[in-house]
């Protein structure tokens, strides 16, 4: 469809150069040599591979930009599962300090368990001694000594319990004190366990933080190819822009805007308050203000944003924001790609937001005018900033 109405353009142009085209001051004739057909055609194909290297440069784009959107859904899950991994060690960490903690109170208490072995063999040797080592008496003198056999059974009694008691305090500490060390060997294989957990998490984590860096170099990367191919997609614009500028045929269209323009003032106009606005249009204008109008003043963001409820408002065009700027061939921004790039990062600022309140609040700077743009020789209109609006 596009290459049909370059053709058209081209055709209605070669017509304007050889043929009559009336005026208020009658009928003007231009005859066209073949030297100037030949630029318009020239000029055509140039604007021609333009536009296709503009498309080119689109789809790269979109090519781009979906590689990147996917690397970053996947660099969101990497941080995700780099908090889960965080998380774990962290865990383990505390883990290790309550194993540590717990292996250091066992250790105190084997070395009490020591000690206390140690003072029970010095006690049973020193009763030991006390009983069959003391010079000029000991218990078996005391034995033989007895007043009646029944001193002697209760003295035998006496130190069979003394001799029972220490032997049943020695075997307890053993006890105790195997199972203290045997305690203490366990929780250093737990230590071991947990410390080996540690070093797997550890590796873990140091793995995503390479996948985490390597996605996010890509995503670098993409973001200035990304930047690079929108240069180029403003560079292959602005070209086309400038071959319009030399194809006679936009003198053909602008008087078919005048026209058009004439007939919008002269039709049917809705008020403002019998429009109603979808969600989005205001993002939808803020972006296109942005991308016609973003280096203008003020006031010329307003003035863009007006031609376009003027638009909305008008019988002769569509009667919603999305329907005015979609319409085919009548916003370049649209036509190249760059205000779905612009919509795509919300690229617009405060002023071109507020300048698109105030449209479509019913303010117009350029009462019902519905085309802007360069000046160029012969177009009378309203100048603001680089726009006439007409």
């Amino acid at each position: 469809m596009l290459k049909i109405w370059k053709k058209i353009a081209v055709l209605c142009a070669v017509a304007l150069l050889t043929g009559a085209v009336d005026s208020a001051s009658g009928p003007v004739v231009v005859f066209a040599t073949s030297a100037t057909r030949d630029k318009i055609n020239r000029t055509q194909r140039e604007k021609d591979n333009l536009e296709d290297e503009l498309d080119r440069t689109q789809e790269n784009l979109d090519q781009l930009e979906g590689k990147r959107d996917t690397l970053e859904k996947e660099l969101n899950y990497l941080n995700a599962q780099l908090s889960s991994v965080v998380a774990n060690l962290e865990e383990l960490e505390r883990q290790i300090k309550e194993k540590v903690q717990e292996i250091a109170d066992t250790q105190a208490a084997l070395e009490e368990a020591r000690a206390t072995e140690e003072w029970q063999y010095e006690s049973m040797v020193i009763l030991v001694r006390c009983m069959y080592e003391q010079p000029g008496e000991n218990y078996l003198e005391a034995l033989l000594t007895a007043g009646s056999f029944a001193e002697v059974l209760n003295m035998a009694d006496r130190i069979e319990k003394m001799v029972a008691y220490d032997q049943r305090m020695l075997e307890a500490y053993k006890e105790n004190r195997m199972l203290i060390e045997e305690q203490e060997a366990r929780l250093q294989e737990e230590k071991i366990e947990l410390e080996e957990l540690q070093a797997r998490a550890q590796e873990q984590k140091d793995k995503v933080d390479g996948m985490i860096s390597q996605t996010s170099s890509s995503i670098a990367k993409y973001g200035n190819q990304i930047s690079a191919a929108e240069q180029k997609a403003l560079a292959y614009e602005a070209q086309i822009k400038e071959k319009e500028k030399d194809l006679e045929y936009l003198n053909k269209v602008l008087a078919e805007e005048i026209a058009k323009s004439q007939a919008a003032a002269n039709g049917v106009w809705r008020d403002i308050s019998e429009v109603s606005f979808a969600e989005g249009d205001k993002k939808l204008l803020a972006n296109l203000i942005y991308c016609e109008a973003g280096a203008e003043p003020y006031d010329g963001k307003v003035a863009v944003g007006s031609v376009v409820i003027n638009r909305v408002l008008s019988s002769q065009y569509p009667d919603t924001v999305v329907g005015v700027i979609y319409q085919s061939r009548q916003f370049s921004p649209v036509a190249s790609g760059r205000l779905d790039l612009a919509l795509a990062t919300d690229i617009a600022n405060n002023d071109c937001y507020r300048a698109a309140e105030e449209a479509m609040s019913g303010i117009s700077n350029v009462g019902s005018c519905v085309y802007f743009r360069t000046p160029i020789e012969g177009l009378n209109g309203i100048n603001i900033g680089g726009h006439v609006f007409y």
